[in-house]
């Protein structure tokens, strides 16, 4: 088999990925301490055409050296805000009509295999830093929290993979809604 090429993708550029149509997802960030795992984010969001990223308080912003190592190119097109607090973000975006969406594993938690998206909802799906996850006040502002199956003797995944496995989920279910 032949590897495909860029133009064999026929990958937007930046100007037209701006121009289109996203899914309606915003991933916040909440105190996301690694630059590469930020950087990886921002690609994560421009694959699955989110709508944008809020960073939050220690999180890392464009421009950086760092981000761009993992993001490629992604913090260009990818919409971006920072805030200075994640209550602050989610506020905002509750205020925008955004449904919030954490992914913390709390006792109430909703598998990501049962959760279904509504056509028409826009989210925010809140992500945690590396050490403790999401803030606890951040869950209690959250409209529901998702929580990824797993089966092994780990109890989370990397914030970036977490972050992927949950968008492509929203990816998946929305795509056909854009």
């Amino acid at each position: 088999m032949e590897k495909k090429t860029i133009r064999d993708m026929g990958r937007d550029t930046i100007e037209q990925f701006k121009a289109r149509k996203k899914i309606p997802v915003t991933v916040v960030l909440d105190n996301v301490r690694s630059l590469n795992n930020i950087g990886a984010i921002f690609r994560t969001c421009d694959g699955f055409a989110a709508a944008g990223m809020a960073l939050c308080g220690v999180s890392g912003t464009p421009p950086s050296v760092e981000i761009h190592k993992t993001a490629l190119g992604a913090e260009d097109s990818v919409d971006w805000r920072y805030f200075s607090t994640t209550a602050e973000a989610v506020a905002t975006l509750k205020a925008e009509g955004c449904t919030i969406v954490c992914l913390e594993q709390v006792k109430e938690s909703v598998s990501l295999a049962d959760f279904h998206t509504e056509p028409g909802r826009a989210y925010a799906l809140v992500v945690g830093n590396e050490v403790d996850g999401v803030d606890q006040a951040i869950v209690d502002a959250s409209d529901i929290c998702l929580e990824i199956p797993q089966s092994g003797t780990k109890h989370s995944l990397n914030v970036s993979v977490s972050a992927a496995v949950a968008l492509w989920e929203f990816y998946k279910q929305l795509i056909c809604a854009i």
